[in-house]
């Protein structure tokens, strides 16, 4: 059986299980310890980073875009892809957009306050390092203090930043919320991969981290509501019905992904180029500072602007005008034809040379 190495408080772990369970694909789940994190496996996928999978042939995986990319080739019912290539490139969007963006106001609420940050430092260090002969105390010391050092403060959270960093949570829990009460998921009766993706962020984090589960809860019932209806969802069991074209309910949250997600990829890719490796950019009027250099990143770009030149002329022709009238289409294109060089892309989500998002993590 399909082994998952991971944590049930993972961001990307959780995007991961709720995809195997939507396409109810059997696995058996694995908690990883602090030994299989550091040192397995790396050696296996070249990334310290969960989930990770292990195939019943033997071969390891790690990085869900492209694992899901490739259980879809092995599982190609009920695919999470519409078949509309638009909305194909849309899901393909928002995905990285829960990915990328999302990441930072995950960790930051999760890290800042003392009410999560205490609960998810034992709930880590008591998984983990279980197979570590230390205090407990000093494994939870030790596992908040990397976390929000690496996650938050080395990630330009910020007095400065800490209300725009918010905003990013607030913010889409008001989009979101007429989005998911109008219908059962974002594009229709069945998930798709917008819906996957925002479940790394949205499940694990926001919805089950204290401080904001307690907003979630009281400001977005109708989000809180749709976050373990992905989590239920099973494709044999709904219908396969999606909406045509692209939503007006969704145009809201495209806008958003232009003015931040985008404009953050083209900021780190500037500065890859360049080859400094810490930038700054400012994102709705608000500066950040120092923050890492990533070359998965560009990649993440790179991916984007692939499957967007994918896309033929009548694909093109209802899909371009939304794109271009919710800012996406320039920052998208800004830098065309951008070369990550990552040399395993080809192979991803299999070998040795997993391209970690941060290159540089304090233990």
């Amino acid at each position: 059986m399909l082994k998952v190495y991971g944590l049930k408080v993972s961001y990307f772990t959780g995007k991961m299980e709720a995809y195997l369970r939507y396409k109810e694909i059997p696995y058996e789940f694995c908690p990883m310890t602090a030994r299989e994190f550091m040192y397995t496996i790396p050696e296996k996928t070249g990334a310290m980073q969960m989930p990770a999978a292990e195939l019943p042939d033997g071969r390891w995986m790690t990085d869900t875009t492209p694992m899901i990319d490739w259980f879809e080739t092995q599982h190609p019912g009920a695919p999470v892809l519409p078949a509309d290539p638009a909305q194909a490139f849309l899901c393909r969007l928002i995905e990285d957009y829960a990915d990328e963006w999302l990441w930072r106001p995950a960790m930051h609420y999760r890290w800042s306050y003392p009410l999560s940050a205490k609960l998810l430092a034992r709930q880590i260090s008591d998984a983990m390092g279980r197979d570590i002969k230390a205090p407990g105390f000093l494994k939870r010391w030790r596992t908040e203090k990397r976390q929000k050092l690496n996650f938050v403060d080395r990630d330009g959270v910020t007095p400065e930043t800490r209300a725009h960093v918010e905003g990013s949570y607030l913010n889409l829990l008001a989009m979101l919320e007429p989005v998911v009460q109008a219908r059962p998921f974002l594009f229709g009766s069945r998930p798709t991969l917008a819906d996957i993706g925002l479940m790394g962020p949205l499940f694990r984090h926001f919805s089950m981290d204290p401080t904001p589960g307690i907003i979630m809860r009281e400001t977005a019932p109708g989000v809180m509501a749709w976050v373990y209806r992905v989590w239920n969802a099973r494709a044999l069991r709904l219908d396969d019905t999606l909406v045509n074209g692209t939503p007006e309910d969704l145009l809201p949250l495209l806008r958003e992904i232009g003015e931040t997600h985008l404009e953050a990829l083209n900021a780190n890719a500037i500065a890859w180029q360049a080859g400094r490796k810490h930038h700054g950019m400012t994102i709705q009027n608000t500066a950040y500072q120092n923050l890492q250099t990533s070359q998965y990143r560009v990649w993440c770009l790179q991916r984007l602007q692939a499957h967007y030149h994918a896309l033929n002329d009548e694909n093109l022709h209802g899909l371009a005008p939304v794109l271009e009238a919710t800012g996406i289409l320039e920052p998208l294109l800004r830098l065309d034809g951008i070369d990550s060089q990552y040399a395993n892309a080809e192979h991803a989500p299999f070998g040795r040379q997993a391209l970690p998002v941060f290159a540089d993590i304090r233990n």
